[in-house]
């Protein structure tokens, strides 16, 4: 028998002994150990195939309701580094909306910045905390943990919140200056909400659309998004940066810092502060179920994506940061 007549007979052996195994382990059919043998690069799935809070990030930008841009802001940006909590930094406190209380068990919260941040924290415990930030600052800034659904789990929107929680692989904080002009110093202890925790209970008035994907950060929904291949899925939330002069914070804690208008404007007899932009970037399997924490009866729906911070950032940073957003500069700080 000739060489490559041999060389057929084996690649025939190989592919029925693998089809055999994953028969016997009740794993998928031949067709995807062919593509593996293949090369060919795994698609990635369709929306529908993976529940009715996803979409695909190509469908957004068609689809005006979804597509959402922030309003302009100043040439200026400050970034600096507070890790992407590698320290496992968890717990169901919220010390902006409700400090002093434990919070629902299947709420978790993941924190860059201050170490300390805990059901009993206040602004002056906080104040002499350690923190993950290289360039000292000790605010804290959390958000709802991201969570891969386990098989069988009924897919997003399940009530179940065993799944793994993701670490994130890159978690960036950004101050963005105003296109209208100056900003003011943000004000030592000024707490800030973007999203609504309670959106399927509220109505859709205060989500954010915080989704989008790695190749097109342009494109935001308020959908999990299902990504091309290869991509990151990232969750980018802009705060408000309107301050009303007066408030570090009020009873619906949004009324005290309001959002600019889409030309950049503040509302009247409010003043521009640094715009903080956090963006969290997860690496995730093409076929996966993810899904945020959430109170109970909003479903896991990404529409309740929300996240906080409080401003403990030393007088000497902040003043840095107003510098660089006010001359229009890029600058990068730890």
């Amino acid at each position: 028998m000739s060489e490559s007549a041999m060389a057929r007979r084996r690649g025939v052996a190989v592919m029925l002994a693998l089809e055999l195994l994953l028969i016997g382990l009740g794993v998928g059919t031949v067709r995807a150990v062919e593509g593996v043998v293949a090369g060919h690069v795994p698609r990635r799935p369709l929306a529908s195939q993976l529940g009715p809070d996803f979409m695909d990030i190509d469908s957004v930008r068609s689809d005006a309701a979804q597509s959402v841009v922030p309003p302009p802001a100043g040439a200026g940006s400050y970034t600096w580094d507070c890790g992407r909590n590698e320290i496992g930094h968890r717990n169901t406190a919220n010390v902006v909306a409700a400090p002093g209380y434990p919070g629902q068990a299947h709420h978790v919260h993941d924190y860059v910045g201050n170490v300390s941040t805990a059901v009993g924290s206040t602004p002056r415990s906080l104040a002499t905390a350690p923190t993950t930030c290289r360039n000292g600052d000790r605010s804290t800034y959390f958000w709802p943990v991201l969570r891969t659904v386990p098989a069988g789990d009924g897919g997003v929107g399940h009530p179940g919140h065993d799944g793994e929680i993701q670490v994130p692989a890159a978690v960036t904080l950004t101050f963005l200056g105003n296109s209208r002009g100056h900003v003011v110093p943000m004000p030592l202890r000024l707490a800030g909400t973007v999203g609504d925790a309670v959106a399927i209970t509220n109505g859709s008035a205060r989500p954010a659309a915080t989704w989008t994907c790695s190749s097109t950060p342009d494109r935001r929904t308020t959908a999990y998004p299902v990504c091309p291949v290869g991509d990151r899925v990232l969750r980018i939330f802009d705060f408000p940066s309107c301050w009303d002069g007066r408030r570090l914070d009020s009873p619906t804690h949004r009324a005290h810092l309001l959002a600019a208008d889409q030309d950049g404007a503040c509302p009247h007899d409010t003043f521009p502060v640094p715009r903080l932009r956090m963006t969290l970037a997860y690496d995730l399997p093409p076929v996966v179920r993810f899904q945020i924490d959430a109170f109970d009866g909003q479903h896991n729906s990404p529409l309740t994506d929300h996240a906080f911070f409080l401003n403990l950032m030393p007088e000497t940073v902040t003043a840095k940061v107003v510098a660089c957003l006010n001359a229009g500069r890029t600058c990068h700080d730890g």
